[in-house]
């Protein structure tokens, strides 16, 4: 039997206690890597996470609390992490807030909550965890196919700002981190049915835009989160500075 590709990797991925991040983070672990999975408030949904990991019996886990959204957070996290495991090979930048509002609505409060925990908190924790990466590590940083959709709407305003910030800074970041063998590349999920996507919305607005796919139904979690792999994989050494959009042809 081949060992698993990741066999031996660390990885932390933000935000990994539910949805597209929880998918993630069993992936890694299921192709053999030991994984930090990282939440804010819901303690119980990391630690399923992580006993479905070591259920399976492929790669390990442990839950790490930390609001990313900040340095201080950010470097509560990465200490912990090199605490528990030793090192850092793959850093999934996933964790993210999204919400509903226009321009007329948008006010100090909105404006910093989504880009502190979008931009701010992954480019710091970047920056903390690069140092410590080694040549063939991966990062990763998760934005969203609306940055690229002519059916976006007013009410992601401040969102899509936030995910076209991240697109940006994985670009710049590729050409510096790949000079020493580090990638870097972003994955932009489409409609993807996770609580998050499916807040505030009715059933027929999910369906509207469900429809905009050739499948005509939503992505699912466990369908962004190869990709993710495949990036995190030695197959993907030649990848760096690309966003892959993983959304079914809604944005092509």
């Amino acid at each position: 039997m081949s060992a698993l590709p990741l066999a031996g990797k660390v990885a932390i991925v933000t935000g990994s206690s539910r949805s597209i991040g929880a998918s993630i983070a069993q992936r890694l672990a299921s192709d053999g890597a030991s994984v930090v999975v990282n939440y804010v408030n819901n303690a119980i949904a990391a630690e399923s996470v992580v006993s479905a990991i070591h259920t399976e019996g492929k790669g390990k886990a442990i839950s790490i609390k930390a609001d990313v959204s900040s340095v201080a957070g950010a470097k509560s996290l990465l200490d912990q992490s090199i605490s528990a495991f030793g090192k850092l090979d793959i850093l999934v930048l996933n964790a993210g807030v999204q919400s509903s509002t226009v321009l007329a609505d948008v006010d100090e409060a909105c404006y910093d909550s989504h880009f502190n925990v979008n931009v701010k908190g992954p480019l710091f924790l970047t920056q903390l965890a690069a140092p410590l990466i080694p040549s063939g590590g991966r990062i990763i940083f998760l934005s969203s196919a609306l940055s690229h959709a002519s059916y976006v709407q007013p009410n992601v305003l401040v969102y899509v700002a936030t995910k076209g910030a991240v697109e940006q800074i994985a670009r710049v970041l590729a050409k510096e981190l790949g000079a020493r063998g580090v990638t870097v590349n972003t994955v932009s999920p489409g409609p993807t049915d996770t609580a998050l996507f499916r807040a505030g919305k009715s059933d027929e607005w999910i369906q509207s835009i469900a429809n905009l796919v050739p499948a005509k139904r939503l992505g699912k979690p466990e369908e962004v989160a190869p990709v993710v792999a495949f990036l995190a994989s030695e197959g993907a050494a030649w990848v760096n500075g690309q966003n892959i959009l993983v959304n079914g042809g809604a944005v092509v």
